[in-house]
């Protein structure tokens, strides 16, 4: 049941070392949690994933935040490299909550959150931040065709997660071909892996699974 009235969306800046960030802010009135998202290495702010879970967790009173990074807000067409997408995104998650920032004290835990490579972020970045959980969408476990190539596997960024003792899900394509759900299963706890029909790009059709898989995993979680 929908506990808040939907928040308005205020659109932020923040500086960081690669350029500024822009940020996409949400926060319902009595917000008992934050969720902070990231997109994908090909942009796709309006994917039907980000779309379905960032409307999902606005509706049920969570603060929200949709990151778009640097190279994006830039207008550059590729991502930049591993380390540069946390550099940016660090600083930013830092800041949403604090008094001064675009979120303010939102009491509550805070799930970090991303699609792809988005994820990969949230996965490796959750330790540090203090996150209280990590929520994945279509995590890109390798690249298509190299299943059986465990040294290409980013297994190990899942596995960053589960060492620092935090919830972890994933909401995945039944047919990605970066890791289906049945393979991304091998590496998260029974029941965290959420089936979806569809590939890499999860079809609208699913928009209703990923909403009801997010708020699944989110609801218990929420102060």
């Amino acid at each position: 049941m929908t506990a808040t009235t939907p928040g308005a969306e205020t659109v932020v800046e923040f500086p960081t070392a690669g350029g500024p960030a822009r940020v996409h802010v949400r926060r319902p009135r009595g917000a008992r949690g934050t969720v902070v998202l990231g997109h994908g290495a090909g942009g796709g702010l309006k994917s039907v994933d980000i779309t379905a879970a960032w409307s999902a967790l606005d509706a049920e009173g969570w603060a929200t935040a949709l990151v778009e990074q640097p190279w994006l807000v830039a207008g550059r067409r590729v991502a930049g490299p591993p380390p540069t997408l946390d550099a940016a995104w660090v600083p930013v998650v830092q800041t949403l909550r604090t008094r001064s920032g675009a979120l303010g004290p939102v009491r509550g835990p805070l799930i970090l959150s991303g699609r792809s490579a988005g994820a990969r972020v949230a996965c490796r970045t959750a330790a540090g931040l203090r996150a209280d959980a990590v929520l994945c969408l279509s995590f890109p476990l390798h690249l298509p065709g190299y299943a059986d190539r465990p040294d290409k596997s980013r297994a190990p960024e899942l596995r960053l997660v589960a060492d620092a003792g935090l919830p972890i899900a994933s909401v995945q394509g039944e047919n990605d071909p970066f890791g289906t759900a049945a393979e991304l299963a091998a590496y998260l706890p029974k029941g965290a892996v959420y089936p979806v029909a569809g590939t890499h790009t999860i079809p609208r059709s699913s928009a209703a699974a990923v909403a009801a898989a997010v708020l699944h995993f989110a609801g218990p979680l929420r102060g």
